[in-house]
């Protein structure tokens, strides 16, 4: 062990303030502790709520969203997807047809608006079945059976629970109601309740099998569009601006983040202040070794003389407290990835902090754990405890020996 690697741990350990570390020393590591965990914390919260709310758009969505325009019918999908699998060729994961369209849904207790959304069992390329929370997601077809699946806040608004029945309004050839076309009333049963998180979902869309949506609105083999799921997103935004140029009228392609830009737009504004925020706390942490290592130095200003009046060079004096700053560095930057790490893996399995759905779109805070977030905080952190500690270890070298042992 060199002989300034020596010196700086027992400065470290040393016992006049404390039983192992000095005072000045623990409130140092608790600083950069503190920041390192913050840091990765706030990456971690970040990515979790990007990557949550995209999934859980996609899920109930697709990558590529094909409509008609001003709510129009879409031909047949049997005649339909052979064209569009040609469009889209070796970058298509899957397709799948839907009806969309408004009813208002009724119970014993309720009424409300609700968005029905017509799939096909067989096609359906959304993971709504992983968010079932009671019953199932089997609405394979049904004619006679008629099956329904509502989010749960829904449910609660309508006081209703598995095999429960309630009754569609709807409106049929996509015209006004009238004595000649009067609007379609048919009863169905819950038979699955889903919870996303995300009340944009749970209040607001029920879903059916196609082939009983058709029925119920009367458009015949007709549908709303198609949710088309893809390989990679890489060229999401060039093939949907191809499928504009060469599907014919009706058609309408969006990509996920045109369909909801609202809640890419504010996640965007919610991820531009943070390289601020970060790089202050960092500050704080840096100027908080400064500070440390200053009166560290200022305290062992007499032990500088001395050392220095027994030939001890000045490039010894700053290896002693650059090594202490690192020291004090790693042990900080260990403890604050240890504490993050642990928060995030206490949060993602209990949700201890929990969100208003109504305004952040999801129930509880959102954690992604990436070891790339831990590794550039970490470096980042020991880069400028480093470049932090070479200040006041150059004053420490810059003494005078005679000066310092009259200052103690």
């Amino acid at each position: 062990m060199s002989f300034p690697l020596f010196l700086a741990k027992r400065y470290v350990k040393s016992k006049k303030d404390s039983n192992f570390i000095s005072l000045i020393s623990v409130i140092s590591i608790v600083g950069i502790a503190l920041g390192v965990a913050v840091l990765i914390l706030a990456l971690t919260i970040l990515n979790g709520f990007e990557k949550t709310v995209e999934e859980k758009i996609t899920n109930f969505n697709s990558h590529i969203h094909i409509s008609a325009f001003g709510r129009q019918n879409l031909p047949d999908y049997k005649f339909a997807i052979p064209m569009l699998k040609k469009e889209i060729d070796k970058d298509l994961k899957s397709i799948s047809p839907f009806v969309s369209k408004s009813a208002i849904i009724k119970s014993k207790h309720s009424a409300d608006g609700v968005e029905i959304r017509g799939i096909l069992p067989e096609m359906d390329n959304s993971n709504i079945g992983k968010y079932i929370i009671e019953g199932n997601y089997n609405l394979s077809d049904s004619i006679q059976n008629n099956k329904i699946v509502i989010g749960k806040k829904l449910a609660n608004k309508l006081d209703l629970k598995i095999g429960n029945k309630v009754t569609l309004f709807t409106i049929r050839n996509n015209e006004v109601p009238s004595f000649v076309n009067p609007p379609g009333v048919e009863q169905f049963i819950v038979t699955g309740i889903y919870e996303s998180g995300f009340a944009a979902y749970d209040d607001l869309t029920a879903y059916i099998n196609l082939n009983k949506a058709q029925n119920i609105f009367n458009i015949n083999n007709n549908v709303s569009g198609y949710n088309i799921q893809l390989n990679s997103i890489a060229k999401l935004d060039s093939l949907s601006d191809y499928l504009n140029k060469s599907l014919p009228y009706p058609y309408y392609s969006r990509t996920l983040f045109e369909l909801h830009q609202h809640i890419f737009t504010w996640l965007d504004l919610q991820k531009k202040p943070i390289p601020i925020v970060l790089g202050l706390i960092t500050l704080v942490a840096v100027f908080n070794i400064v500070g440390t290592l200053l009166m560290i130095v200022i305290e062992k200003t007499g032990t500088i003389g001395i050392l220095k009046s027994l030939g001890t060079s000045r490039k010894q004096i700053i290896g002693i407290f650059t090594y202490q700053g690192i020291y004090l560095a790693l042990i900080g930057i260990v403890s604050g990835n240890l504490f993050a790490l642990v928060l995030s893996i206490l949060q993602k399995n209990y949700n201890l902090i929990s969100l208003p759905s109504s305004v952040y779109f999801i129930s509880s805070v959102p954690i992604s754990i990436d070891i790339e977030n831990y590794l550039i905080v970490s470096i980042t952190a020991f880069i400028l405890s480093v470049l932090a500690s070479i200040i006041p270890s150059y004053i420490a070298s810059k003494f005078n020996p005679i000066t310092s042992i009259k200052f103690n």
